[in-house]
């Protein structure tokens, strides 16, 4: 880590470092025994912990002058552990939060414990710990491959990956403290929202550098697709964001938007959080993975950029079907519902597209779980991407929406096509890069497969199932006119449906844990012999040539 930096590199590390310190004390200092007071301390410990770290090297042998003509890849390994870490942490909140719904008493009478803190901490545990961090360590990978550069800095890449993660530590801990802006998947607070800006913005500029120094011709759509996810999500983040703390030494703040204005911008965001964040980054890995690990190259190159703009024109629109039959102008409703619907095509074109990838390679899908992974990740996006228009047709959300349903659908996205995707690339990635003829184990990867296919199965059939039955005792009248069931009615009813949601988590969990095992002592295994070959060695500035287009 330290080692790969040269003197001046080192000095830069510990400015950053020491600006992040002082944040941290300012923080505790103006917090006093606020919960940012509390974040003050765990910035400051942050700072300065990675400060001793970049000191206790300091003074070590600079590396050597080659290092420029090799891939930048020691913070994609640190990203890799730091998915898988996040990984396990988020989805056992989920199943604990899971099984609460079915045995309320495991909050064990606790504030910190309560369904409303632990939930958010499961869903930023998943979606920004575990896919933010797959994203970033993926991108930092396919990016240099596919461009045949080095990554365009050397302490930025370290101060992006660290730097976000410090904003999941804080949005996490805020949770436990009950600090949140009850926004759906925007719950941290103000202070850390700016963080994140400023992490960000870093990120798109290292990112952006990197490509313009590409020894390509061309920018291959796995690029296209990254930068469609770093560029709208901090637009996303910035809009949905706007607020004013209540003063410069408390937590809470206000948002600027207002009534049904708040509820378009939040929809807007969540859904094209979905969009750009849990979609188009993860097809960029299905772009380069998929065609790596098949060694076959992608089906149509021009059907998958016609697919990016597709994508990255309809679903700007697609989040006001999260508000029908509300205050949002009905208008507004019907664009959202017909956008959702023409969004069906560009997503099936990706879906078509990587399957016909597949095409001729079928023997391989059956004897390699990595690549099987990779193929029902597809197989999830196709069936999500067609049920998310269904839903968001207004007959038909007005049975599905509050229900377990939509539950269902987003569990659908985020199990069978995101950790799919995410767990088949890093099986594809981790043998290359720590020069690893194979996995540790193929045989814990079956296991990791099947583990995962049956808890996402379970899971998601028990919520449709859930949501199908709610929506229709909610809509049940008696011949009188009156409601047949009461709500307590219906949750009685959704009582075995929801062990069946917290068993099929766990074994989604019992899945990553193995993942986890599995890769560990892949990378302590000793590296392939010279002269032989791992899965695909790319540690040098060489294009992948598994990676080239068809067309």
């Amino acid at each position: 880590m330290v080692q790969q930096l040269t003197t001046g590199e080192r000095q830069n590390a510990l400015v950053i470092l020491l600006c992040v310190f002082v944040a941290g004390l300012a923080m505790a200092a103006a917090g006093g025994f606020d919960p940012l007071g509390v974040h003050g301390v765990i910035v400051l410990l942050f700072g300065g912990a990675f400060a001793a770290l970049v000191m206790r090297s300091y003074y070590e042998p600079e590396p050597s002058q080659d290092r420029l003509s090799q891939y930048y890849d020691d913070p994609i390994k640190i990203g890799i552990a730091l998915t898988l870490a996040w990984g396990i942490f988020g989805m056992f909140m989920g199943v604990w939060t899971a099984a609460q719904l079915a045995w309320p008493d495991l909050a064990f009478d606790a504030g910190w414990s309560t369904f409303g803190r632990l939930r958010p901490t499961h869903t930023t545990g998943v979606i920004f710990g575990f896919g933010g961090n797959a994203l970033i360590a993926t991108s930092f990978h396919v990016v240099q491959r596919t461009s045949r550069a080095r990554l365009a800095g050397q302490v930025s890449p370290w101060f992006v990956l660290l730097g976000f993660n410090l904003f999941c530590i804080l949005a996490v801990t805020g949770y436990f403290m009950g600090v949140t802006q009850s926004k759906e998947y925007a719950e941290a607070e103000w202070y850390a929202d700016l963080w994140l800006v400023v992490v960000w913005v870093t990120y798109f500029v290292l990112f952006l550098r990197t490509l313009a120094r590409r020894k390509e011709p061309h920018i291959y759509v796995a690029n296209w697709y990254y930068m469609a996810f770093i560029v709208v999500v901090a637009i996303l983040h910035i809009v949905n964001n706007l607020a004013l703390p209540v003063s410069v030494g408390q937590a809470k703040s206000y948002t600027i938007w207002a009534g049904v204005q708040d509820s378009m911008v939040q929809w807007w965001y969540g859904h094209n959080a979905v969009a750009f964040f849990l979609t188009a980054g993860f097809l960029a890995m299905l772009y380069y993975y998929l065609p790596v690990r098949a060694q076959r190259p992608i089906f149509s190159y021009r059907l998958s950029i016609l697919s990016f703009w597709g994508i990255t024109f309809f679903y700007m629109w697609a989040g006001s079907h999260h508000l029908h039959y509300t205050a949002l102008p009905h208008w507004v409703q019907n664009l959202g519902m017909t956008f959702s619907v023409m969004l069906l095509v560009p997503s099936w074109a990706s879906a078509g597209n990587a399957l016909l990838t597949l095409n001729g390679a079928w023997q391989k899908v059956r004897d390699d779980a990595t690549l099987r992974f990779i193929f029902v990740a597809v197989v999830f996006y196709g069936l999500s991407t067609f049920e998310g228009s269904f839903l968001a047709i207004r007959p038909v959300n007005a049975l599905s929406h509050y229900t377990d349903w939509t539950v269902g659908h987003v569990h659908a996205g985020a199990l069978g096509w995101v950790a799919f995707i995410t767990f088949g690339s890093i099986y594809t990635l981790v043998p290359s890069l720590w020069k690893r003829e194979r996995m540790y184990s193929p045989v814990l990867v079956e296991v990791h497969f099947w583990l995962a296919v049956a808890g996402t199965l379970i899971y998601v059939f028990a919520m449709w199932n859930s949501g199908i039955l709610q929506g229709l005792m909610w809509r049940t009248y008696t011949q009188e006119g009156t409601l047949a069931y009461s709500f307590l009615d219906s949750l009685v009813a959704m009582y075995p449906y929801y062990i069946a949601r917290a068993f099929g988590g766990l074994l989604f969990l019992l899945g990553a844990i193995v993942a986890a095992y599995n890769i560990w002592m892949t990378v302590r295994a000793v590296p392939f012999a010279a002269g032989r070959q791992a899965d695909a060695p790319d540690t040098g500035l060489a294009p992948s040539a598994a990676a080239t287009p068809a067309e």
